[in-house]
């Protein structure tokens, strides 16, 4: 902003792992970081719809630990430099310390600046309207208030909670009368026909000062506590962190405040919170299907198929989700899609691997894809950035054969290293320890690092 008013802080929050989006969103490689939709993963388009209005400067954003390297990578990706921008969680603890997390880094700064707080997953259609909501909301946290967007409802959707709005003040906003939880579909269609009650987005703007002085009076203990911690470049340690409570901004502050109000809005906004509700967000061909990959669908009607590896042929299908990936195939008829959450709670309390990573795992270095695995061997496919080591987990009882397919590889044990250029091939016999993979070049390396476990040869 100019002039004498405050800067504003985009606020993104990148937790959570979108479980109800699997298999293509895991733990490890959660829905914020998919490109669902066009050439952008979630977060980059959501970055990418602040920029207009707000400094790319002062965005922040808080994720978990084990994401950090791959969303720094992705703000680098649309050239916008990842340093101090990200802020580290050791765990999730919810939305209210995520939030007060990046408020007390803020306000050291600038404890007059309005902090505009989005969920970094979620979608909007219309950008030029969510780009007039945005500025009123700004100015309406300028004057003191505590702003969440809701969206005006247009069926009775369960799956959100709803806010009901009072008197009006000025910016169009409604004096927030009280949050509800998700309710039924008859309960919702009167929600709807009130007229006054909108879907929850999870989205708020409020000068800093003003939160900061929110949670103290409703969450004491847990200013306190946050504001003990001392927090590094690396973030807050697991210890002190875990000891925090888990409850959401709702809770914590905006059911309690008595500055809340609900701005209005209608900007075309879904959370992505299911494959319904991606289907419903996305256009549709002239049989109502959402198609996206190598797929041929015969006699199929208002279906979501989307393909990741391989060939999927549906035929004679109506409103069913077909999610394929290298690893897993998720079937659903697309009014229960969301019950997959309960699939990904048993797949994790089995131990699965499927719940918490793809076969592609990004590291600080580059990434590494199984393509397969056996009792006497393993197949994958490494790619290391330019300028970076990639470590070796190398076991005394493998051989391990690497052939680089592009690029160049510096690759050594001990005191020898070789250079290695494309379809060229090195053997690192059962024994050696010490094995070093570096790309010294400008471009990515590209490699097939085949294992072989000697010890079940005999």
């Amino acid at each position: 902003m100019e002039g004498s008013k405050p800067a504003v802080y985009p606020i993104l929050l990148a937790g959570g792992m979108g479980s109800r989006l699997w298999p293509v969103s895991r733990e490890l490689y959660p829905k914020q970081l998919v490109k669902f939709i066009g050439e952008d993963s979630l977060i980059q388009s959501t970055v990418k719809r602040l920029l207009p209005l707000l400094d790319s400067e002062r965005i922040r954003i808080v994720c978990g630990q084990e994401h950090y390297h791959e969303i720094a990578r992705h703000l680098e990706e649309i050239r916008i430099p990842a340093g101090g921008k990200i802020i580290r969680e050791p765990c999730g603890r919810n939305t209210a310390p995520a939030i007060l997390l990046a408020v007390l880094q803020v306000v050291k700064d600038a404890p007059d600046a309005v902090l505009c707080v989005f969920p970094a997953d979620h979608v909007i259609r219309d950008i030029n309207e969510f780009h007039v909501k945005l500025r009123s909301a700004i100015k309406l946290a300028e004057a003191g208030h505590v702003v969440t967007f809701g969206i005006t409802p247009h069926y009775p959707e369960t799956g959100y909670g709803y806010i009901e709005g009072a008197e009006g003040v000025s910016g169009g906003a409604l004096i927030t009368k009280r949050f509800v939880e998700k309710p039924d579909k008859e309960t919702a269609r009167r929600y709807i026909e009130a007229g006054n009650f909108f879907w929850n987005s999870g989205m708020f703007a409020f000068k800093a000062s003003v939160i900061v002085d929110e949670f103290k009076q409703h969450q004491p203990a847990l200013f306190k506590k946050m504001s003990s911690l001392e927090v590094t470049a690396q973030g807050v340690t697991m210890d002190d962190y875990a000891q925090l409570p888990d409850i959401s901004i709702d809770y914590a502050i905006m059911e309690k405040t008595r500055k809340g109000i609900v701005l209005p809005s209608d900007f075309g906004w879904s959370d992505i919170g299911s494959w319904k509700s991606l289907y419903e967000f996305l256009p549709k061909d002239a049989q109502d299907n959402v198609i996206d990959g190598d797929v041929i669908a015969k006699d199929t009607r208002r279906c979501f198929i989307m393909g990741r590896q391989r060939l999927i042929a549906a035929n004679h299908l109506k409103n069913t989700v077909i999610v394929e990936t290298p690893d897993s195939i998720f079937v659903s008829d697309i009014d229960n899609s969301r019950d997959v959450k309960a699939i990904v709670a048993d797949l994790k309390q089995e131990g699965r691997e499927e719940y918490h990573r793809h076969r592609k795992v990004y590291h600080p270095w580059g990434s590494a894809t199984v393509l397969e695995e056996g009792d006497d061997c393993s197949v994958t496919r490494l790619e290391v950035y330019p300028q970076s080591d990639c470590p070796s987990d190398k076991d005394r009882a493998v051989a391990r054969i690497l052939t680089v397919t592009q690029g160049t590889a510096r690759v050594g044990t001990g005191d020898d290293s070789h250079l290695l250029a494309g379809g060229e091939s090195i053997t690192i016999p059962t024994g050696d320890d010490g094995l070093r993979i570096e790309n010294p070049g400008n471009q990515p390396l590209q490699m097939i690092q085949v294992d072989v476990y000697v010890k079940n040869l005999y």
